[in-house]
C-alpha cells in the first residue's frame, strides 16, 4: 500500500494532509525519514507520524437496524442510504453485505471487507436469513410443505430452495430461506396467493439483530459475529 494511503487508512489523516506530513519530514519508516507519498509499505515495516507509530487499519464490521424508507446502496439521487447514516471515518469504503428492499426493515450488514463480504453473500454459502413476515391475508395450513418443497416465482423456471416457517399469529409467521432473489419473500407470498404488508429481518447466519438498537442505530460486530461468517 502506498505511504500516503497507508497513513489515512490508519488515521483520520486525509491523504492530502499525509503528504502533507511526508513533505514536511514528519514520518519515519523504521526510523529513517520518508520523502515519498508513493513508496509502498510491506507487513512488519514501522511506521511512525510526528514520532508516534500507527498501525494499519483493521476491516471494519457493522451491524445496522434499518428503517423503512432507507435504500441498501452506498449512494443514492432520490433517498437516503444505509450509509448516510453511519457516522465512520472513510466511509465510502464501506460496502453493504445483502441488500434490503427499501420498504423492509432490520438486519443489515456492512463492512469494508471484499473477502468477508463475498463469503456471506455468495449463492454457495446457504447462509440462512429469518425475516418476520406480515401478511395482508391469513396463514393457511399448507404453507410449511409448500414452502418446504420449493416455491415456483413468476418468471423463474427453477423453484426456490426448500424454506421453514413458524407461525407467529394468523398473519405473521417467521420464514427462513438461504437465497437472495430479487424480492423473493413478497414473491414466494404472491406465489402462494397471499401478499407481504410488512418485511422484517431480523437474523442472518447466526448474527442477531441486536434489540438494543432503535431503527437508524448501528455497531460494531463482536469478534465472534464476525468470525461466525466462515
Amino acid at each position: 500500500m502506498r505511504l500516503d494511503k497507508y497513513i489515512s487508512h490508519a488515521t483520520d489523516l486525509s491523504r492530502a494532509d499525509a503528504k502533507r506530513l511526508i513533505k514536511n519530514g514528519a514520518v519515519c519508516i523504521d526510523d529513517e525519514i520518508a520523502t515519498n507519498a508513493g513508496q509502498k509499505i510491506t507487513e512488519g515495516q514501522d511506521v511512525t507520524v510526528e514520532g508516534s507509530t500507527i498501525s494499519k487499519a483493521k476491516k471494519r464490521y457493522f451491524m445496522l437496524n434499518k428503517p423503512a424508507g432507507i435504500v441498501s446502496v452506498t449512494k443514492d439521487n432520490h433517498n437516503p442510504t444505509a450509509i448516510s447514516l453511519m457516522y465512520e471515518h472513510r466511509s465510502e469504503e464501506l460496502q453493504i453485505a445483502g441488500r434490503l428492499d427499501i420498504d423492509t426493515t432490520g438486519l443489515l450488514l456492512i463492512t469494508d471487507d471484499g473477502q468477508w463480504n463475498h463469503r456471506l453473500t455468495s449463492p454457495r454459502s446457504n447462509c440462512s436469513k429469518i425475516y418476520l413476515v406480515g401478511l395482508g391475508e391469513p396463514v393457511t395450513p399448507d404453507y410449511p410443505e409448500k414452502l418446504a418443497a420449493g416455491v415456483l416465482l413468476e418468471g423463474e423456471k427453477h423453484r426456490c430452495m426448500p424454506a421453514t416457517m413458524a407461525t407467529v399469529d394468523d398473519h405473521s409467521l417467521n420464514l427462513t430461506i438461504a437465497e437472495g432473489k430479487y424480492h423473493q419473500v413478497k414473491r414466494m407470498f404472491a406465489a402462494l396467493g397471499n401478499h407481504v404488508v410488512s418485511l422484517h429481518r431480523f437474523q442472518v447466519g447466526d448474527i442477531i439483530l441486536d434489540p438494543a438498537l432503535e431503527p437508524g442505530e448501528y455497531r460494531p460486530l463482536t469478534d465472534a459475529e464476525v468470525a461466525s461468517i466462515l
